[in-house]
């Protein structure tokens, strides 16, 4: 009898792919054994399946979908077929911490607060969040990978990043519950550990409709007692503030008013809450809002955007950052900016991280704050994060530029393993120094501080695995002339086809933001103009692109072959009655009137409202009237 392969059937018999069902039975016969004791490079789900499925490439990228596998989902998969989303909406409570604060009167609550390793949130969180800029780096989130696939290569927030701008834990317990928290069993948590009565707890979860109360509730009951209350209030309150902070920031869902009773169970014990490992929590925690985001109808932005937007503040300080100079090391690295919104709009955004280099990145900023804050060991870990029931990798190995080390071709991603099996999750952290990168996985170290070195063969690999630029090329507000060709020719017969080409043009000048000059506007106008009047004559002045003006040292719109200050025509003034206003003359930068030709397609627009019509003549005799009258006066 032939001898029977990996997939149940003979040699002789034809090769079949694997069911869904097989390949879930073969995962979970490889998930039974965590292999603790191996390093997690080695993990056995980091070795390529012989019966995996193939996926071909995507539109822009990747070649090889063998690690991006959801990528089709993916909304930078839908921003390159011409799909777009707006910037995403932001949970970000900033503001919110400050309406509840410890001072000399709660002595006792910052006391508790203090040890728990959790004060500095109270300080460091920002209260404005930039929404282009937050977004725009969410579209470069790979939930696979769990990190930012920029342009030249992988970056992420690490367990260094969080300990150095956050300065809380990322050692301890791991933060993990039996199983998720009834309605019932939150209401009863309530009044357990917040002596609320029954009647209390039950209108508040009623009223969030879930096992969840709403911050401005627990502020309402527990802001009030001071340290002159009795000691049972001042540990309802204090567990009270703590379940506020972090549902104002390491745990801030997108419901954006209210937080989930489950980590009230993390206070049960005040005395132990400093123990658990709130910056890897925070981490998962933040890594699941950004894999949720990526999804093209989602609408929300979750997590500890401070984090997230301080990250980018120290990596990218050149681009977004605005330093504040009162700063000194002993602080949070989240305190080092002034946070403000930037004026770019989200696409302006997309293309700068598109045009993005390599010298443009800080890969070591935390340089000077390591004589007070040295590197965590715990840094180099390589498995799971776990935060309740989301559990996400982490993987170290994969952003080596980031601890100065040149980055290697990375092994491939392991899937993590349901959130049930907490047992096994809890063991394999609690001995995370058996799991940390070797010093053969870490490699070379770069021969220059933030030079971002990398193999001579890792960007030939990363090009075809990774999706590197998220903006299309022909929707860039600056794109060629080949790329306009391709767009719908305005000579076409149809009213629509016409419209969509006008809109698009509108499109691409708006979206470049407002520091284009006012003639890039006028001629998006001028050629939109002619498009929808249907004159080939317009088309035919951009066919050649325009010489850029010389006061510009960068391209910029204003060169583009269809936004050419050339194509103004000022239409000549009636030479029989002259006009009673005077037209101011045109700006240099523009052309003067052709001597025939077809009509031109704009009109002229009215005179600014500070030259004012020639006031009506008056009659001479109103005038000696008024003249005589106004000397008798002077003279009585």
């Amino acid at each position: 009898m032939p001898p029977r392969t990996r997939g149940g059937y003979t040699s002789d018999a034809p090769r079949r792919r694997p069911t869904g069902s097989e390949r879930r039975r073969r995962v979970h016969l490889r998930e039974v054994d965590p292999v603790p004791d191996l390093d997690p490079v080695e993990h056995p789900q980091h070795d390529r399946d012989e019966t995996e499925e193939v996926f071909e490439g995507a539109p822009g990228g990747p070649i090889d979908r063998s690690i991006l596998r959801s990528f089709h989902k993916h909304v930078a998969a839908k921003i390159w077929l011409g799909e777009d989303r707006a910037p995403l909406k932001l949970v970000n409570h900033g503001a919110k911490l400050q309406l509840w604060e410890l001072d000399m009167e709660r002595s006792r609550i910052y006391e508790t607060v203090h040890r728990s390793g959790l004060a500095p949130l109270t300080s460091c969180s920002h209260r404005v969040a930039s929404r282009p800029m937050l977004s725009a780096f969410c579209e470069r989130w790979q939930p696979e990978t769990t990190t930012f696939h920029m342009p030249f290569g992988e970056m992420t927030i690490t367990l260094d990043d969080v300990a150095s701008i956050l300065h809380i834990p990322v050692t301890g317990s791991m933060i993990s519950f039996p199983q998720p928290l009834r309605v019932d069993d939150a209401n009863a948590l309530l009044v357990e550990l917040l002596g609320t009565t029954d009647v209390e707890a039950s209108r508040e979860t009623e009223q969030c409709r879930s096992p969840s109360v709403r911050l401005l509730w627990l502020r309402d009951h527990f802001s009030t007692i001071t340290d002159a209350s009795s000691d049972d209030d001042i540990m309802f309150a204090t567990r009270a503030f703590l379940l506020h902070l972090v549902g104002c920031t390491l745990f801030a869902d997108k419901s954006a008013t209210s937080v989930a009773v489950v980590y009230l169970e993390l206070f049960r014990d005040l005395s132990m809450v400093g123990s658990y490992a709130w910056g890897a929590a925070c981490l998962a925690y933040l890594y699941r809002q950004l894999t949720t985001a990526t999804r093209f109808e989602v609408r929300q932005l979750g997590g500890y955007l401070t984090l997230l937007q301080a990250w980018i503040y120290e990596h990218f300080p050149e681009m977004f950052s605005s330093p504040d100079m009162s700063y000194t090391e002993s602080r949070p690295r989240a305190l080092r900016w002034r946070p403000h919104v930037i004026p770019d709009s989200l696409q302006s955004v997309r293309e700068r991280l598109d045009r993005l280099q390599i010298s443009e990145v800080c890969w070591e900023p935390y340089v000077d704050h390591r004589a007070k804050h040295p590197l965590p060991d715990i840094a180099w870990y390589s498995g799971c994060l776990k935060c309740g029931q989301v559990v996400e990798p982490y993987h170290p190995e994969r952003v080596l530029r980031q601890f100065g080390y040149i980055q290697t071709i990375p092994p491939r991603p392991f899937t993590p393993p349901r959130p049930d099996r907490s047992i096994l999750l809890e063991q394999y952290w609690e001995r995370w120094t058996d799991h940390v990168l070797t010093d053969q996985s870490r490699g070379r170290r770069c021969h220059y501080s933030g030079s971002g070195e990398s193999v001579p063969e890792y960007m030939a690999w990363y090009d075809r695995i990774s999706h590197r630029i998220v903006q299309p090329p022909q929707l860039r507000s600056g794109f060629t002339t080949d790329a306009r060709s391709s767009l719908p020719s305005h000579a076409a017969s149809t009213s629509d086809t016409r419209a969509a080409r006008a809109l698009t043009l509108l499109r691409l000048v708006i979206s470049g933001g407002r520091e284009q000059s006012v003639d890039v506007f006028w001629g998006a106008l001028n050629e939109a103009h002619g498009i929808l009047a249907g004159s080939d004559e317009t088309s035919a002045s951009h066919s050649t692109p325009s010489p850029a003006p010389a006061s510009h040292s960068t391209p910029s719109p204003a060169t583009l072959p269809f936004f050419s200050p050339a194509t103004f025509v000022y239409p000549p003034a009636a030479s029989d009655d002259p006009p009673p206003l005077i037209v101011p003359p045109p700006p240099a930068s523009v052309a003067p009137p052709a001597a025939s030709g077809p009509p031109p397609p704009l009109i002229v627009p009215p005179p600014p409202a500070s030259v004012a019509p020639p006031a009506p003549a008056l009659d001479s005799t109103a005038s000696t009237t008024v003249y005589v009258r106004a000397k008798r006066k002077k003279k009585t």
